[in-house]
C-alpha cells in the first residue's frame, strides 16, 4: 500500500499530510494526474466524509495540475460560472470538489457546462486499505498501536474514513487517560466507544 505526500505541514504530528492509496481512491488518483483527459478541462470529485477530497485537491494544486475549489457546492453559482469561463480561457484545468453526492444546480448556464464535466467518486476502503489508513493515523499521532492491532481492529471496524479516523483517535484518547500502552482492551473498548456494544462482521 503506497502513500502520497503533501508538501504540507500536519497540524498534529509536524510531518507532511499523506493520502494512503487504495481500493477507493486509486482510480480517482488516476484521474487527477491525467487533467488533460477531463472533458472541458474539468473535473467534479465527490466522496464520504473524511476520505480525503480536500487533500487530493491540495496534492493535484501543488502538482502544477490545475485549481481545485473546495466545497464548490456552497460556492455562488454566479460566482463559479464565471471562474469556469476563466479556466477556459485560460486553459487550465478545474478541479470542483462537492460534499453533495446529489449536486443540485439552479444556475441552467453551469448546470449544463458542469454535466459534460468528468464525475470522479471515491468509494469505501477494503480491509487492505483500511489497515494502511488505521497505521497512518496512528503514526500521524504518534500512536503505537501494539502487536496485533491490525488482525484485531480490522475485521471489527466500520467501512469508512470517518469512522476509521475515530477509532484511532479513540484508542489514542483511551491510551492516554489509563497511561496505558494501547492493547486488546483499549481496542476492545475504542470499538465499543465508537461503534457500540454491537460489532460488525468478524472474518
Amino acid at each position: 500500500m503506497s502513500q502520497i505526500a503533501l508538501p504540507l505541514p500536519n497540524r498534529h504530528s509536524g510531518d507532511p499530510d499523506r493520502i494512503v492509496i487504495g481500493n477507493a481512491n486509486a482510480a480517482v488518483i488516476e484521474a487527477l494526474r491525467d487533467p488533460a483527459a477531463w472533458p472541458f478541462g474539468t473535473a467534479v470529485l465527490i466522496g464520504p466524509p473524511r476520505s480525503g477530497k480536500s487533500l487530493l485537491g491540495r496534492w493535484f494544486s501543488a502538482q502544477g495540475h490545475g485549481q481545485h475549489v473546495d466545497n464548490a457546492d456552497t460556492m455562488d453559482e454566479t460566482d463559479l460560472f464565471h471562474l469556469w469561463n476563466r479556466t477556459q480561457e485560460s486553459g487550465q484545468p478545474l478541479l470542483l470538489i462537492s460534499n453533495a453526492v446529489q449536486w443540485d444546480i439552479s444556475l441552467a448556464d453551469l448546470r449544463s457546462r458542469l454535466s459534460s464535466a468528468m464525475h470522479i467518486e471515491l468509494g469505501a476502503p477494503d480491509d487492505e486499505m483500511m489497515a494502511a489508513l488505521i497505521e497512518s493515523h496512528a503514526q500521524q499521532r504518534r500512536l503505537a498501536l501494539g502487536e496485533g492491532a491490525l488482525t484485531y481492529l480490522v475485521p471489527r471496524a466500520t467501512r469508512s474514513f470517518a469512522a476509521v479516523e475515530r477509532l484511532v483517535e479513540m484508542i489514542d484518547r483511551l491510551s492516554l487517560e489509563r497511561k496505558a500502552p494501547a492493547t486488546l482492551s483499549i481496542w476492545r473498548d475504542a470499538l465499543e466507544a465508537v461503534q457500540g456494544a454491537e460489532q460488525p462482521r468478524l472474518l
